[in-house]
């Protein structure tokens, strides 16, 4: 039973941090790709981004993170997704995320980070080529 329509990406800001460019432009980049963005806004919670993405029925749950915190709100995310049985929406995000912490996000379930200096272009691919495709299969 495949999933049909466009993908559903909630783009969201968590935490403290104040800059929500760089997520306005994934956000665009990927609306303009044809997805259905639902863009939460600054200062989410984990809980208010996971209860927004099963609400909206998201596949993936896009998270920009420059306050430091990416190790903490990543893994807050994916438990909370494990507790209310969403382990199908993927997680990726970006921000300043350094090169050491990138291995050890990906091993708690972060399915791909992008390091300043991503593309929109790379960005729009990765999603694009990682978001639903097992459900397809």
């Amino acid at each position: 039973m495949g999933v049909t329509g466009p993908i559903r990406v909630v783009v969201a800001k968590p935490g403290l941090d104040g800059h929500d460019r760089g997520a306005k432009v994934i956000a665009r980049a990927l609306r303009d790709a044809g997805m259905e963005v639902i863009y939460t806004g600054l200062h989410q919670t984990p809980e208010q981004i996971v209860d927004t993405a099963i609400q909206e029925d998201a596949d993936a749950i896009g998270l920009s993170i420059l306050s430091g915190a990416h190790n903490t709100l990543f893994a807050k995310v994916i438990a909370l997704l494990k507790e209310r049985d969403a382990e199908d929406i993927k997680v990726f995000g970006g921000g300043i995320i350094p090169e050491a912490d990138i291995a050890p996000l990906k091993e708690q379930g972060v399915a791909e980070i992008f390091t300043p200096g991503a593309t929109t272009v790379e960005i729009v691919a990765w999603v694009n080529a990682n978001v639903r495709q097992p459900a397809e299969a």
